[in-house]
Order: structure tokens, then sequence, then C-alpha cells
């Protein structure tokens, strides 16, 4: 019961408008997967981005990133045509230029409203995603008005929800919020496409579901209840990390923290939506942070950095049980890395859930290393990096010369086939499901890393090109599926 699959975020597909999307090129990609032996594909949150480009840090948690809407479907679609397609510039194909991006997908995406006649299934769509829908065109449609500022800095009318205020934007601004319910339906519907092809083709698509959800979002704008603010809705603390592999100050997020005492009195019904939708998207789930349903790190609001917080008990088990009677078995796979206790490995095991084993943190000369090959257990997934890592071939040619020499000798390998000897090695652990980041299939090093933490800027930008030699990579990576027992025909089990 083995499988593995390809960690490729949609952004990162080729398609000729500066960022990948949902067209024809996201049904080769799966077919790329499907004929090469893979049955799963993974990518981070799928929602709206705002500042830093982050999936971690969207609009929504129930809404879609609408840049990755494919004009070449729209024309399809008959909402465009070719000629209103020609005046878009031509903008890297190996990188993502957000600014541009943002700015001509608007110019088509306006083009295709202005050509739009409400249908029954807009109308329905509309009917059925109201409940999260309204408010956040609501949300975007005000935060346009204040020139893009968070909701924080709004007029206390429109911050604090003023019901008469909130009415006046509705009869005043109904196309512009017509507009947000319409790129949304798109996404939707695009996606909805796309998801439907995998599943024809049995590639199983891993989504994401970060812990924490932004500050400047309809979530917390709209149930400011279920957040930890004070009177005039601020955070009194936040969300990050203590010091860890990734920053000696440790990780300061800013997200805001939940009052779990007031989930846990409604049956936690924000997130039991928050994971009902995502599984309308996907098949299985990866939790980010895991930890934190355990314990989280609280910082006080004021600090500039995550060293001086305090652990507070998360809602453990409780939550997984509410949440599972009422959506039933939940597939879940625990992001589980950095400062993890034995409670944290039990919740994760009392719900069933695999956790994460990362091949690049296995090296550090200490034979009981959880993440060393031969520690490794059946529950979990193995990665060589996840998207916070460097690649591989990046990461192992800037290490010092001693760690090179233990990881070669552990690998038998040299420093020229190391990065095969990594395949091999992670797709030969005991785990049942490996993920590859597709760098790590083409062997890039310096320079197509996805994200590096604590880093605002320069970020999810990689980009898979047709000059890359995708299909050879894949053929060859095909083999080690079969050779290590994962190619189809194994069967999934958690």
């Amino acid at each position: 019961m083995r499988a593995s699959g390809i960690f490729l975020h949609p952004t990162s597909l080729p398609s000729p408008y500066g960022i990948g999307d949902l067209s024809s090129s996201a049904l080769v990609w799966i077919d790329l997967l499907s004929s090469n032996q893979q049955q799963f594909w993974q990518f981070c949150p799928l929602g709206p981005t705002g500042y830093g480009d982050s999936p971690y840090q969207t609009f929504c948690s129930f809404a879609g990133n609408t840049l990755l809407i494919s004009p070449d479907e729209l024309v399809k679609d008959g909402l465009l045509s070719k000629a209103d397609l020609k005046s878009y510039p031509k903008l890297s194909d190996d990188h993502v230029e957000f600014g541009p991006v943002i700015t001509e997908k608007e110019k088509v995406l306006r083009k295709a409203f202005g050509k739009f006649t409400d249908t029954n299934e807009f109308i329905d769509f509309c009917n059925k995603e109201n409940w999260w829908l309204a408010d956040y065109a609501l949300f975007r449609v005000i935060k346009k008005l204040h020139k893009e500022r968070p909701w924080w800095e709004w007029e206390n009318v429109y911050k604090l929800r003023d019901a008469g205020a909130l009415e006046s934007i509705i009869n005043e601004h109904g196309q512009e919020l017509r507009y947000q319910k319409f790129i949304q339906y798109l996404f939707f519907k695009q996606w909805g496409k796309v998801r439907a092809y995998a599943k024809q083709k049995n590639v199983l698509i891993i989504g994401d579901i970060p812990f924490y959800t932004a500050y400047d979002s309809s979530d917390t704008w709209a149930q400011p209840s279920e957040f930890l603010f004070d009177a005039e809705a601020r955070p009194i603390s936040v969300a990050g990390v203590p010091p860890d592999y990734f920053s000696e100050t440790g990780q300061l997020w800013g997200n805001p923290l939940y009052r779990w005492d007031t989930m846990r009195e409604n049956g936690y019904s924000w997130w039991r939506s928050r994971i009902q939708k995502t599984l309308e998207l996907v098949d299985y789930i990866r939790i980010d942070h895991f930890r934190a349903f355990d314990s989280y790190w609280a910082v006080p609001a004021s600090s500039a950095t995550a060293v001086n917080g305090e652990w507070r008990k998360g809602p453990g088990l409780h939550f997984f049980q509410t949440i599972k009677e009422a959506l039933g078995e939940l597939p879940f796979i625990a992001e589980d890395l950095g400062d993890i206790t034995p409670d944290v490995t039990k919740l994760r095991e009392d719900i069933n859930a695999p956790g994460m084993k990362i091949l690049q943190f296995a090296f550090d000369a200490n034979p009981a290393n959880p993440y060393l090959p031969y520690n490794i257990t059946k529950d979990s997934v193995t990665y060589t990096g996840t998207h916070d890592n460097d690649t591989s071939q990046s990461w192992f040619s800037l290490l010092e010369e001693p760690y090179k020499k233990l990881i070669c000798d552990y690998l038998n390998c040299t420093e020229k086939n190391f990065m095969d000897a990594f395949l091999r090695c992670a797709m030969g652990s005991a785990s049942w499901l490996c993920i590859i980041p597709m760098q790590d299939i083409l062997g890039l090093g310096t320079g197509h890393r996805m994200n590096t933490p604590g880093v605002m800027f320069g970020n999810w930008q990689w980009r898979l090109t047709k000059a890359m030699p995708a299909k050879k990579k894949m053929e060859r990576f095909a083999e080690l599926t079969k050779i290590y027992g994962r190619a189809p025909g194994s069967g999934h089990c958690l």
C-alpha cells in the first residue's frame, strides 16, 4: 500500500499570462503525473493572496485565487474574444511578476464581466455560497473604496460592521459586489473542471489548510468574535513559532489567535465550514502547523520578534472528534515539523493522521534523528523538502564538507550523483506516501526556491517552463516509482 506524487503549486504551471492557471496546461500536468505512475498532486492553499503574495496569508479561507483563472478558458466560454487578449503584455515565463499579473488579469476579468449576463448556474452558485460569499464580496468592495487599506484602518462604521453602513454599500455598489461574486464563480467553475479531470485520471489531490488565517481577511472582519481581539478589533496576542531550524528569533507571523472557548461552544462551526469547503476542492488536506491544535505559541501583539512568547493549550482531541461527528472520516496529513512534543505526536496518532518526514532534516550525525530513513514509520509522508526549504540540490551544495561527506557515505553516492541517490532514498522510505517537489525532480539548484520563511518579498514566484526537461525527468522518476513499489495498484491507506 504505497504511493507517490509531486508538489507543484498551480501558479508554477506554464502559461502565456505570467502565472500558472487553470487552463489546458493544468490538464497536461495531470496527464504528466498519470502517465508517469504518480497518484498524487500536492500544492499550497488556493485562496486569494494579499500582501507578500503568500498563499498562507489569504483574504478569505473560503474564496479562490482569481489570478488562477484562465483567459483561454474564458475565450472558450464566449466571455472573451482572442482580440481581447492581444493587448496582454509578454510577461516572464520562469517566475511570477505578481504586480503586472494582478494588473493585467484584472483588465481581462473586467472585460469578461462586461460581456456576462447572469445565468442560472451563476445564480445557483451565489445562493449556495452566500454564507461566505456575501461577506467576502463586501469586504473586497469596501477594501477597494479604502484604497486597499486593511479593514482595521477603516472608519468605525465599516470596521465594526454597522448594519446601516453595510446596507448603503449594498445599495450603492451592487455591480462591484456582483463582479466579486462573478470572478469567484469563474474560479470554482474552472477548478471544478480540473478536479474532475484529475479524478478521471486517478490522480488524487492534496490541498492545504493553514492553521491560522490572515488578520486582513473577510474571516476576521465578518466574525471577530471567533478571534482574540480587544474592543477595537485589535489582536491581543498573535501567532508565531519560537526559534527553530528556520530562524534564530523564531517566526513572528502576526496572525490573530482564536477564541477556542467560543469556538468550542458553537461546535467549531467556522472550522467545520472551512474543512468542509476545502474537501469540496481536494481529496486530502495537509494541516499546516498541526502542533498548534495541541499547543500554540502566543506572542504579545506589541512584540518585534517571536522570542518572548508562551505556549498555550489548543483545542486538542475534542476538536477532531467534534469535526468527525459532523463530517465523517477526515483525510488529514499533519504538518508536524518543528518543536514537537509527545502530546502532539499522540494527538496525531489519535486522529490517525500521518505526519511529515523531511529528508533534508535527517543528516545531523544523530542516529536517533526521526527523519533518517531507518527511523521513519509507515504512518507518515516522506518529502525531500517542502515549499519552505531550499531545493535539495541547492541545500546540498551549500553544506559544509563534513556534512556532504556524511550524506554521501549514507547514500553511497558522490556529489555528482547526489540528487539521484537522494530521490532513491526518499522513495525507498517506509512511508506509505512520498511527495517530491518538482524542483527536485528536475534537479534544480540555486535560484529555484519557492519560499524563504521570514522573507516578505520575492517568494512564491518559481515557475515550471516548457524549456525544462520535465517529460524526460518524470519518465526517469516513473522508473523509481516502480522500483520502490509506489506505482498504481498498491492502493492507498491512512
